[in-house]
């Protein structure tokens, strides 16, 4: 098998090695007993470059290796009291009809949606997650040679996505951590079919205010599509938070990107769903799949909808969880960005993937920043208040 070079932005990742780096500049196959196929000759050349979204070992793995009797997932961002007891009550229900396919429109769950945002159903599609979304909307819309737009650093499955349909990502650099907005816009051109806003942002947690939002997608030549990204949008409080649903309302050619994955805690089932002008969902749910969310997953986020008990204890959480770590990494000496979400982005002020894996072995997985090339950079996920405390403890421990 041919050797496998890891992208220089994940080289040393923490949580075992990217399965592939950028083919277009190695020889990779796959190997069979005695078959040796050259992927080169059947995969298009634009998948073939794109770089994969490095996935961590399994947490059961990390476990045994590390000997750890547990283990603080504070690196993906997921909500640390777990799903909605309602949920969970639901979901066990939907299993005694496991047997059967679920809706393939996700008929009661785009309607309860539609309900409670005063909305029409048509202007509700649902996703299995918002990365399945992603993908739909890339699908749907982009053409050979289109340009995508976006942050960087944001959410990689933007670029991946892109590369898949043939597109080419065109990334602005932020500006202190945060969306720049104006150089995005004078990146918009002739063959750009895609703006992206990731807000508030990952990894950065940076908030584009209602203000700068308005201007910049009124702002948009035509034919450009806007594709808000509010998957942490429950976490941003304050008169200056948008709402990009407003945009929808309008009539305006933007998509709302939200999910049950973080604030209602069923990152595991997998429930996305984008808010558009019912046009532009049509085209979308001609590439949808026939089965896109399971029968489980649409009845834990109809129960989790109902759960506002829940909701608030979550965001109460979030709001404590953000004043302590303010406060502790002040107290450390490690510039930290204000977040606007349920994570915070921080200068370790140390080689990242040493550091990460030093608190691995204390029990706290951590999302590195090298995956953005910020080699010091951390993304640290809230837990419960305990995880809290003791992870700050963990990194003041780390050697000077």
């Amino acid at each position: 098998m041919a050797t496998q070079i890891p992208h220089p932005c994940i080289a040393g990742w923490p949580w075992g090695a990217p399965r592939f780096a950028r083919l277009d500049t190695l020889v990779a196959f796959w190997h069979h007993d005695a078959i040796m196929i050259d992927v080169r000759k059947y995969a298009r050349k634009s998948v073939l470059a794109i770089e994969p979204y490095p996935m961590g070992k399994p947490v059961e793995e990390i476990q045994v290796e590390l000997g750890l009797s547990e283990l603080a997932m504070m690196a993906t961002n997921e909500n640390p009291l777990g799903p909605s007891p309602l949920a969970m009550e639901a979901a066990v229900r939907a299993m005694r009809r496991a047997s059967v396919y679920p809706d393939g429109g996700c008929v009661a769950l785009a309607r309860k949606l539609a309900g409670r945002l005063g909305i029409d159903p048509s202007m509700v599609a649902l996703g299995n997650g918002g990365d399945n979304c992603i993908t739909m909307i890339a699908t749907a819309f982009l053409e050979h040679g289109d340009e995508v737009v976006v942050c960087d650093p944001s959410f990689p499955v933007y670029g991946i996505a892109a590369a898949a349909a043939g597109a080419v990502t065109v990334r602005v650099p932020h500006h202190d951590f945060a969306h720049d907005i104006a150089g995005m816009r004078q990146r918009v051109g002739p063959r750009t079919k895609l703006v992206i806003v990731c807000n508030p942002n990952n990894p950065t947690g940076t908030l584009v205010n209602a203000q700068e939002l308005d201007g910049f997608v009124r702002g948009m030549p035509e034919g450009v599509i806007v594709l808000l990204d509010e998957a942490y949008r429950e976490f941003a409080s304050g008169p200056d938070a948008p709402d990009g649903l407003r945009f929808v309302r309008e009539g305006l050619p933007v998509l709302c990107l939200r999910t049950f994955s973080k604030a209602y805690g069923l990152a595991g089932l997998r429930v996305g769903y984008l808010l558009g002008d019912p046009a532009l969902l049509d085209a979308i749910r001609r590439v949808r799949e026939a089965y896109p969310v399971s029968r489980p997953a649409q009845a834990a986020a109809c129960a989790a909808l109902d759960d506002g008990d829940f909701l608030r204890r979550t965001l109460a959480l979030n709001e404590e969880s953000k004043a302590y770590f303010s406060g502790e990494l002040s107290g450390l000496g490690l510039p930290f960005v204000p977040t606007s979400a349920n994570f915070v982005f921080v200068d370790m002020r140390r080689d990242v993937g040493e550091a990460a894996q030093a608190l691995l072995a204390r029990g706290f997985q951590i999302r590195p920043g090298t995956l953005w090339c910020l080699p010091t950079w951390a993304r640290i996920s809230f837990g419960t208040m305990t995880q809290n405390r003791a992870l700050i403890r963990a990194i003041g421990d780390l050697p000077r």
